[in-house]
């Protein structure tokens, strides 16, 4: 298949992004991102953020939301935001504990997000969700993740994230494996059980079989880079990340 970009989940670079917005995302673009997803919105407008990537050259390939900003009358709204973004994957990062208590729970939750994937559609667009490590702790003897997953439409979008699972002692590599075509965006983030620190690269996760996976049987068609924990400035982290995942060939 063809080379998958890579973008940058400006969570990883949040209080130099709400400072600087527009010179924040120049610099992502400097290093060499080809797209970013969102994780709010710093009190900008849609077209003053579709305006800043375009200038840049940079594609916006998701945003973090949360699960009420699909519900309701929010949803509209979200989606007209979303559509002036020019973003398609409206990916909730979390969920409180009532969706994720009890496998009874979480089985409504996968219903919900049934609803959410058969709306937005309609715009051309898909709703996904995003683990943590209590997605990988085993409840009635299955891990909320194949709970979910496996009780969610396939337009419902899988985005792993690769060191929250590691965290957990859960390698994502079978999961992509066992929901082939679902994992559309993967978040590439390090883990090391030595270095709290690591970049990408520096830590456990087997990163060639990710890859491997990713570009036979995940559909993915982007990679991004997420860091939550600095040596250096969250800036210079993230330049370090790209360097790392194009020394490895990306």
């Amino acid at each position: 298949m063809s080379r998958i970009p890579i973008a940058l989940e400006l969570y990883s670079v949040r209080e130099d992004a709400a400072e600087d917005t527009a010179g924040t995302l120049e610099a992502v673009a400097k290093m060499g991102y080809e797209g970013v997803e969102f994780a709010g919105y710093y009190g900008h407008s849609a077209e003053d953020l579709r305006k800043i990537c375009d200038d840049l050259g940079l594609q916006i390939i998701g945003t973090h939301t949360g699960l009420d900003t699909l519900l309701g009358d929010q949803l509209q709204a979200t989606i007209d935001y979303n559509q002036t973004l020019g973003n398609k994957y409206l990916i909730v990062p979390g969920l409180p504990g009532e969706r994720t208590s009890t496998t009874s729970a979480w089985l409504e939750t996968a219903k919900i997000f049934n609803d959410i994937a058969e709306r937005v559609a309609e715009h051309g667009m898909q709703t996904g969700y995003h683990n943590h490590s209590a997605e990988f702790k085993k409840m009635d003897g299955e891990y909320p993740w194949d709970t979910f997953f496996g009780n969610t439409h396939k337009e419902v979008v899988m985005q792993l994230d690769t060191g929250n699972a590691l965290h957990a002692e859960v390698d994502v590599a079978p999961f992509i494996e066992r929901y082939p075509g679902r994992a559309q965006t993967v978040h590439l983030k390090e883990h090391s059980s030595t270095n709290d620190k690591a970049l990408i690269g520096e830590g456990d996760v087997n990163w060639q079989e990710i890859f491997k996976l990713c570009e036979s049987i995940g559909s993915t068609e982007w990679y991004i880079v997420e860091q939550e924990s600095y040596a250096f400035s969250p800036l210079e982290c993230v330049d370090i990340c790209l360097k790392n995942l194009k020394a490895m060939g990306k």
